[in-house]
């Protein structure tokens, strides 16, 4: 009885782990197939300063794209915070490459308000901000999910929202993403690819 378990046991952990090998398998492919895709749709937004912003700020040099919101309790700061420190190790290297920090909550996200938390980081990421229905325009056209969630008195919300870093080469088209929490030198290698690329 006792073997015929752990036989048991053993061809559900094996199937387990062929299951996941194979979900590695496809994530890594259609990961590496979609990079060079451009995505993003044509919009009209405001930066930080209040002046107009359009996709072109994309174009003609490499680009960080990071998708958050101001009232974040702690992704969006840990990688704010972290872009600064590659800026700062990537040093004259990293001179061409441009930082957007792209709001999902533009009701409370002013330009003002994206200004004073951009550049507590560095003044070398840009807030970007604008009307509701544009924001939610260029979240579907990047795929980047974005919900409201109220807490749990009622009374106010917080976001949801992916916390991968996007990647963009000169022309505007997707190179690669940075995870959420990734290693130091694996964020900085892919800066680097990207500089170069």
């Amino acid at each position: 009885m006792g073997i015929r378990l752990l036989r048991y046991g053993l061809w559900a952990a094996i199937a387990v782990l062929s299951l996941l090998l194979v979900i590695t398998y496809v994530n890594t492919r259609l990961g590496s197939q979609s990079a060079g895709v451009k995505l993003g749709t044509p919009f009209n937004l405001t930066d930080q300063n209040g002046a107009p912003i359009t996709e072109a700020a994309f174009e003609g040099h490499p680009s960080v794209l990071f998708f958050g919101f101001t009232h974040c309790p702690e992704v969006c700061p840990t990688t704010l915070f972290e872009m600064s420190g590659w800026l700062k190790d990537l040093g004259d290297e990293g001179k061409d490459l441009r930082v957007f920090f792209i709001s999902v909550d533009p009701e409370r996200d002013t330009p003002d308000v994206m200004k004073g938390y951009t550049t507590a980081f560095t003044d070398r990421i840009t807030g970007i901000t604008g009307k509701p229905d544009e924001i939610e325009k260029v979240l579907k056209a990047w795929k980047i999910y974005a919900r409201k969630v109220p807490t749990e008195n009622g009374d106010d919300y917080t976001m949801d929202h992916t916390a991968s870093v996007i990647l963009l080469d000169r022309d505007g088209r997707l190179k690669s993403t940075i995870d959420y929490k990734e290693s130091k030198d694996v964020a900085l290698k892919k800066l680097r690819l990207l500089i170069e690329s």
